[in-house]
């Protein structure tokens, strides 16, 4: 099969692992470049096959070893026959992409499979380092930055990401044997922690807790802000849709009484896309924030450092793009149609 032909149809592969994944992801994704989109569509969707086989195997340390295999493969240009993976060989080649960012992705799947206990929220935010921040880091790699703020910024909109996912999926993971938020604010609010991961049910002392982490990722949005603004300008929007979609999340949530037991919240089709726009907006009429200079978390210092000392490449020749307003118009629409499927 011709290189270029073998090429698309993986990634195309990659597309719909990445459509059928995070839907907030997904719409977000489309705002991008196309010289972002494909290596970043290329970045997720190993992340989703690297996440499933190490939490649907029985033996989750025997699919790590695999894992770790696979990505030496990866690294020394000779994937598996797997499309994900051969995907992934041509952007971490391309873009310099560094193997501790995978391996601590790795890492924190493993850290899932095992059932890791995390009592403070420094150590939330070491799990949401590796799982998220590694993927932040990752991306801006892709777009081509190297400043430490600009990557801090990165990680830790990933780290805030993660944390409105486990304040949203606070029943799920219970019923699944798993707790993320911070055991000590649970017992702070006056919680028998192991009697109500027997039986979770919705109660004050939980909501409390998730208001708390919403706080703590509402606090990074904010600061993710100022690396946003060191973004390329044509990656600004999709960063900022991807922001403001999971922010709008946690701001549900909060309207809705912070039952993350007994319901998941989503955001719909058109506030979806009404918050891209939104985004898009903002990057084409407004200079952005100041660019302050701010410690990153301890958590993610690793990750940023690696990232940071990574080579810059060569700009790979830049193929025709549609306008902003023509994403944004393209975007909404699919969504609009998505939402009529469903109706």
């Amino acid at each position: 099969m011709p290189a270029e032909l073998r090429v698309s149809t993986e990634l195309q592969a990659c597309r719909e692992l990445m459509r059928g994944g995070s839907k907030s992801f997904f719409a977000a994704s489309l705002l991008l470049p196309q010289r972002v989109r494909a290596p970043a569509t290329a970045l997720y969707a190993f992340c989703r096959v690297a996440d499933d086989a190490v939490d649907l195997s029985g033996d989750p340390h025997a699919a790590m070893a695999e894992l770790r295999t696979r990505l030496d493969g990866v690294y020394a240009g000779e994937p598996a026959a797997i499309a994900a993976d051969r995907a992934l060989a041509g952007v971490v080649h391309r873009y310099g992409v560094p193997r501790l960012l995978l391996d601590a992705l790795l890492e924190g799947f493993l850290w899932d499979a095992e059932g890791r206990r995390y009592d403070t929220i420094a150590q939330v935010e070491d799990y949401g380092a590796r799982v998220a921040g590694a993927v932040g880091a990752a991306m801006a790699v892709i777009m081509g930055v190297r400043s430490q703020q600009a990557l801090a910024r990165a990680c830790e909109l990933g780290v805030a990401m993660q944390f409105t996912n486990i304040a949203r999926d606070v029943g799920e993971d219970a019923r699944n044997g798993r707790l993320y938020l911070p055991r000590s604010w649970l017992v702070e609010a006056g919680l028998d922690v192991d009697a109500w991961l027997r039986n979770p049910v919705h109660c004050p002392e939980v909501a409390q807790t998730v208001r708390r982490l919403l706080g703590a990722a509402d606090e990074l949005y904010e600061r993710s802000e100022h690396g946003i603004a060191a973004l390329p300008r044509d990656c600004r929007p999709a960063i900022r849709a991807a922001r403001l979609v999971y922010a709008e999340i946690g701001a549900r949530l909060d309207r809705e009484g912070l039952d993350s037991v007994n319901r998941r919240i989503v955001v719909p089709a058109r506030r979806k896309a009404a918050l891209m726009a939104r985004a898009a907006s903002a990057a084409l009429n407004t200079p952005g924030r100041a660019y302050i200079s701010m410690p990153p978390l301890p958590a993610i210092q690793y990750l940023v450092d690696a990232a940071a000392a990574s080579p810059v490449p060569a700009p790979p020749p830049r193929p025709p793009q549609r306008s902003l307003d023509d994403r944004i118009g393209w975007v909404i629409e699919l969504m609009e149609r998505q939402a009529a499927r469903r109706a």
